[in-house]
């Protein structure tokens, strides 16, 4: 039975919707932080909702990798310490902070936005693996333009290992093998439809370094 609750304001009960339109959250646990909140100082509250919109309404996408960022690009894509010759593909933002985590990686990163799902609407021209594929061959043209070749760059695909994650690696696949690079894919030490955010470090990490060739 679906939950019901007489709401003596009508502000609390539009709070509540607010609240409980957010991933994971009922309306018992939505009502339970309304009522939170407003045991706060008016300033908690105020700097609360004022982060929250500050998020959306400033926050950037780094031109580069796609990352979210305060600057145009990340710190990440302009730390000069970072390997920019290898690029780690990732369906999300969440998936760029569980890898940086490890310790373990130490090139860049292309964020996708999501991953290729027919019954969700999602298609290949939803996500960034256009911009993917130009990134690669503006990379390799400077390569050549150097004297150097294509085989000096690696892109990791570091997507599910479920249905959808394996057609989005293989569409890449398809676009980006073409340049001769080197395609790898995470050692699979993750199990099956694991979503990188809730492997833990450990086992992540070693998915990274034991990295395998991607068999297209």
């Amino acid at each position: 039975m679906a939950y019901k609750e007489n709401y003596p304001s009508a502000l609390l009960e539009d709070a509540v919707d607010a609240i409980s339109s957010l991933p994971g959250i009922g309306r018992r646990s939505a009502l339970r932080l309304a009522l939170h909140l407003l045991k706060q100082p008016v300033e908690n509250v105020h700097h609360f909702t004022s982060a929250v919109a500050r998020l959306r309404d400033e926050v950037k996408y780094c031109r580069t990798c796609m990352m979210i960022s305060d600057e145009d690009t990340c710190t990440i894509c302009s730390d000069r310490s970072r390997d920019s010759r290898t690029i780690c593909v990732v369906e999300s933002v969440r998936d760029v902070m569980s890898i940086e985590n490890t310790g373990q990686y130490h090139g860049v990163y292309h964020v996708l936005g999501g991953i290729i799902s027919p019954i969700n609407g999602v298609g290949p021209s939803d996500l960034t693996i256009r911009e993917l594929a130009a990134r690669v061959s503006g990379l390799v043209s400077e390569l050549s333009g150097c004297g150097e070749d294509a085989s000096g760059v690696e892109v990791i695909l570091a997507l599910s290992g479920d249905v959808e994650g394996e057609t989005t690696s293989f569409y890449i696949y398809r676009q980006i093998s073409r340049f001769g690079i080197r395609v790898s894919s995470l050692a699979r030490g993750l199990g099956f439809g694991d979503d990188l955010e809730y492997a833990d470090e450990l086992t992540l990490g070693r998915s990274i370094v034991n990295r395998q060739e991607f068999k297209g």
